[in-house]
């Protein structure tokens, strides 16, 4: 059987999965490779270290608790924070830890299931959203492409540069043609 100190730990290490698993940017550099081909295994490997920081250091502070953060997505995913997230994720890591060590694992269980519920709910908006963007942003490139294609569309305004060059003597030697504005 756990000893109360051991089931403490436990929790505590699910907690800091959840805290994790919910954060909007480490999963946005999981799925897009931002930790390189081993992004998932670094952000498993994260949960063990934060929650080892945790275990190692008595009384951190909060800020503390930011720069181990910052420096951990620095380090193992190129990525900066600038969203205030940092501070978000450290409060509730703070918080898991001293409920825990307090034993008041009722309110770790239920911010956990809250966690896992709000992860789940957002990867399955994130799913449905998906096509969506895909196409619309299919659509956006094909008018970029068009609009870039300067052959595509006329001249309507007689002030505009010509974009044929005119014929005669304007051409160099070089291979340039001046284009000049309509009179």
């Amino acid at each position: 059987m756990a000893t109360p100190k051991q089931e403490a730990r436990g929790l505590f290490q699910k907690g800091v999965e959840a805290v994790l698993g919910s954060w909007p940017v480490l999963q946005i550099a999981v799925e897009n490779g931002f930790g390189g081909t081993y992004s998932q295994e670094k952000a498993e490997w994260m949960v063990g270290a934060v929650e080892q920081y945790f275990q190692s250091n008595a009384n951190l502070e909060q800020e503390e608790v930011e720069d181990f953060l910052a420096e951990l997505m620095n380090n193992e995913f190129d990525t900066i924070i600038e969203d205030g997230s940092l501070v978000q994720v450290s409060q509730q890591l703070c918080l898991f830890f001293s409920q825990c060590q307090q034993g008041d694992r009722e309110a770790v269980h239920e911010a956990i299931a809250r966690l896992k519920q709000k992860a789940k709910a957002a990867k399955m908006a994130a799913a449905k959203s998906q096509p969506a963007e895909e196409s619309s942003s299919e659509e956006e490139q094909e008018a970029e492409e068009e609009a870039m294609d300067c052959s595509a569309a006329p001249s309507m305004n007689g002030s505009q540069p010509s974009l044929s060059p005119p014929p005669g003597p304007d051409g160099g030697e070089d291979g340039w043609t001046l284009v000049k504005k309509k009179k």
